[in-house]
């Protein structure tokens, strides 16, 4: 299994950190660093409130994910540490995602956490224990190039996870090992099955980990009591159409939930201006937008004054661009951008880098 690993002909005598969600990814990455003959440790971060989190599944760092972290790391015989950052996650990555929202913009925390407490805390952890690289089960892929470690998506499109990562840095990636970049997830699962974990058919994680139920606006809300301030929906022209309890219960591109029916055409959430506390609707056409502006890049490779593919969010398909300065030029119109989502740009399947969306342009 050492070619998974990438740490050379003999794994012996290595140390190989895993971490450990207690989902079936980061379970089978385990069994199979175990299996290579390397030294493996189980690492999971308890990241949010321990008794809210218990019997808690379908999401990862808490309550019975740990069990079942810590079950794997027993059938597999392997030593398991888990390490409470709920402060940190807390600070750089919950509270991100609240002040997000109140300034009208739309967050992404996975790539907060990855960034954060997951990559930075983890690969610290790693170090600290000596390992030789530290492991994951994202589905993403790492390959060598002629200037070293390269980040390339999974050949499994409907897995891949390179758009949360794009702001793993080059220092990150060398230490790194995605051994499931290039699998398909049924043959992760019957690998599971087959290495008798008991994870094996856990379902996958669906929701935000601390917004389990997908009411994000609650969320917010809980951490800062002073979110849902009323305002006016209102068209482009300033017409306006009704009241809302608050912008942290819209995204640009929304159209349902707006509750202002009896309009001629569909209309969408255009803009969230916090200043006036206004919701901006208008028609699709006016979601489209030919270039956006990228802040706080992170950059694998040159990606500057070059054709490139540009994905602004997770499910959409990338489409053809190219970076002038901090500017990303769409070939064509891109439609529903929201501030504070990321832009991330592919050379065909490598990982060029991004940054977040700060603003987009129409002209």
């Amino acid at each position: 299994m050492y070619n998974l690993f990438q740490l050379g002909e003999n794994v012996h005598g290595k140390r190989i950190v895993v971490a450990m969600s207690g989902g079936v990814d980061s379970s089978v990455v385990a069994a199979l660093a175990a299996q290579s003959g390397a030294e493996t440790i189980g690492i999971t971060l308890q990241l949010y409130d321990h008794g809210a989190a218990v019997g808690r599944t379908k999401s990862c760092c808490a309550g019975q994910d740990i069990r079942d972290a810590r079950a794997v790391a027993d059938k597999i015989g392997i030593a398991h540490y888990v390490f409470d950052h709920e402060s940190a996650f807390r600070g750089s990555v919950i509270d991100n995602f609240a002040d997000e929202y109140l300034r009208g913009r739309t967050p992404i925390p996975c790539v907060r956490c990855n960034m954060g407490v997951k990559f930075t805390d983890l690969l610290r952890l790693a170090r600290d224990l000596g390992a030789d690289c530290l492991a994951t089960g994202h589905y993403v892929r790492r390959e060598l190039g002629p200037e070293g470690a390269e980040l390339h998506s999974a050949r499994d499109p409907a897995r891949d996870q390179s758009w949360f990562l794009f702001a793993t840095t080059r220092a990150q990636l060398e230490y790194l090992r995605f051994p499931l970049g290039g699998l398909p997830k049924p043959q992760v699962r019957e690998m599971a099955a087959e290495l008798g974990l008991s994870v094996a058919a856990k379902p996958d994680s669906q929701d935000i980990c601390f917004v389990p139920n997908g009411d994000y606006a609650a969320v917010v809300r809980q951490h800062r009591p002073h979110a849902g301030t009323p305002g006016k929906i209102v068209r482009e022209d300033g017409t306006a159409l009704g009241s809302h309890t608050g912008l942290i219960n819209f995204t640009v591109g929304q159209r349902k939930g707006l509750e202002i029916g009896g309009q001629p055409e569909p209309l969408y959430v255009v803009r969230l201006e916090p200043e006036t506390q206004q919701v901006i609707v208008g028609p699709r056409e006016s979601l489209a937008v030919s270039r956006l502006r990228i802040t706080e890049a992170n950059w694998l490779a040159d990606a500057q004054d070059k054709p490139v593919l540009a994905k602004v969010r997770s499910m959409a398909i990338p489409v053809p661009a190219m970076l002038r300065g901090e500017w990303l030029h769409f070939e064509r119109k891109e439609y529903g951008v929201a501030p504070g989502q990321a832009a991330v740009l592919y050379d065909n399947t490598r990982v060029l880098g991004g940054g977040w969306i700060a603003e987009t342009a129409r002209d």
